[in-house]
């Protein structure tokens, strides 16, 4: 039987530098790589943090504004307070116990993207 992988999402973004300050200054991803075809053609770039990869691209048929993806995090408690203490100026997520046994996080991109981070309590 075919076995299936890990799923990589791919977000669309529309300014590198504000990319850079949400995904690597304040959720704390590291670059993986930087693609572009030339000079002055879009960016495609993946970052990781623990196991979670994402890939962020500029191309105008990758993935579309106002995607919604969740993430598996262990100790989601630590997550928020690591976020709360950077003190971001565009984010302040809260932490919520949901009717589904979950505890989540979520926050949105500067670019309509959002970016639930869940953990089960069951």
């Amino acid at each position: 039987m075919a076995k299936l992988g890990a799923v990589t999402p791919i977000l669309r973004i529309f300014d590198i530098a504000k990319a850079h300050e949400f995904y690597v200054g304040f959720l704390g991803f590291e670059v993986q790589f930087e693609h572009r075809f030339d000079d002055n053609a879009p960016l495609y770039m993946g970052i990781s943090r623990d196991g979670c990869v994402l890939h962020l691209s500029e191309h105008h048929g990758d993935g579309a504004p106002g995607a919604h993806i969740r993430v598996e995090a262990g100790d989601i408690a630590a997550l928020h307070r690591e976020l709360i203490a950077k003190k971001y100026r565009f984010a302040r997520p809260g932490l919520e116990e949901t009717p589904w046994q979950t505890r989540e996080l979520t926050v949105g991109d500067p670019f309509g993207n959002r970016l639930t981070f869940y953990e089960d309590v069951a």
